[in-house]
């Protein structure tokens, strides 16, 4: 930095806050002030010059703006550019070289975690975000990004760029709006399908879809027999619904048939388990229509229907926004995938709730 006539400042950033103090006529007056008039990183425009000397500045130190170099509010909105994929938008203009990124939509907020941590490996630049795989509201924050000093050398911001391979593969993230739309419900057991105890599973599983605007349309009790089981998997596929969901019959037990049924029924199964508790035992598979349709199946742990949180809350927004997922999604479910007291450590709320 150096010290410069403040006459001679303009087009240079100051290098700390200038505080202004206006006595006024008493401390009623509404003019009374005492606070920064200009802030650290302000750049020094020519109406302010008559400003700072009526405040006694009559120099100023300054970072000088040598070429290759950016002010931190211009390096944020090249920071911004890293993250604006498609349904986010910047909250409003650079303030003190920070910007935040909104959500355009309702939707599942997709990250390429990868690419950010390389990022966040550059010095002198950084980008916060929440979790990926959550959903969101529209207007909601999805990430932070600023420039660690005032001014910062062109080519570190050259570097993140390089570090999100920008070029190839666009920017960082982005939000899926929700896409499905109807669900049918297969709820199972032979208890169920003679009567003999109440089907408290399936309102439970109503419950968790219909924030996401998926409203079930088709239900069945087919009990416990194979044939049967494939059969209701097949007429509610024939039905045209988004989704399929099968309660209950996921254990290892000899006359557990759900997930045999789903694998018959012709399902491409994704996973067979997961690395969460409660919710081990959660399947996804996958029906690839001759219509060029892909139809998520879901065969639902009994512990959905009496834990407040499990593996469907944490797949179920990517799944509702019609996102494909592969084992390795789940894989990396791991970890966090414990809840303690009823709650994981990051739990997805719905976006349509409070």
């Amino acid at each position: 930095m150096k010290l410069v006539k403040t006459e001679d400042a303009v087009g240079h950033v100051l290098c700390h806050d200038m505080t202004q103090i206006i006595v006024g006529e008493g401390k009623d007056d509404p003019k009374r002030f005492k606070g920064p008039r200009f802030r650290k990183g302000h750049v020094v425009a020519p109406e302010d010059v008559p400003v700072l000397l009526s405040m006694g500045k009559c120099s100023l130190y300054v970072w000088e703006m040598q070429p290759g170099m950016l002010h931190e509010d211009d390096a944020a909105q090249r920071m911004a550019r890293l993250c604006l994929g498609e349904n986010t938008f910047p909250a409003g203009e650079p303030r003190e070289g920070k910007i935040n990124i909104k959500a355009a939509c309702d939707g599942v907020f997709l990250l390429d975690s990868a690419r950010l941590r390389a990022v966040n490996a550059t010095d002198e630049v950084m980008i916060a975000t929440r979790k990926g795989g959550l959903a969101v509201r529209k207007g909601d924050d999805l990430a932070g990004t600023r420039v660690i000093p005032l001014v910062i050398d062109e080519k570190k911001l050259d570097s993140a760029d390089e570090a999100a391979e920008f070029d190839q593969k666009g920017p960082l993230m982005r939000v899926e709006p929700f896409k499905l739309k109807t669900a049918a419900i297969i709820a199972t057991g032979s208890e169920v399908k003679n009567g003999l105890i109440e089907d408290k599973f399936t309102p439970v599983v109503e419950g968790k879809l219909k924030p996401f605007g998926i409203e079930t349309n088709s239900y069945a009790k087919p009990g416990d027999d194979m044939d049967d089981l494939v059969a209701a998997i097949e007429d509610a596929l024939a039905s045209g619904v988004d989704l399929i969901c099968c309660t209950g019959g996921m254990s290892v037990d000899p006359d557990d048939n759900t997930p045999g049924a789903i694998k018959r029924a012709g399902a491409r199964i994704v996973t067979y388990g997961a690395p969460v508790l409660p919710g081990a035992m959660m399947l996804l598979g996958y029906f690839d229509m001759p219509d060029g349709r892909c139809v998520p199946v879901v065969g639902l742990p009994g512990c959905v229907m009496y834990a407040k949180a499990t593996v469907l809350d944490l797949v179920l927004p990517r799944i509702a926004a019609g996102v494909p997922l592969q084992k390795a999604d789940f894989v990396e479910l791991g970890e966090g995938g414990l809840a303690i007291k009823g709650e994981f450590s990051i739990t997805p709320r719905c976006p349509y709730t409070d």
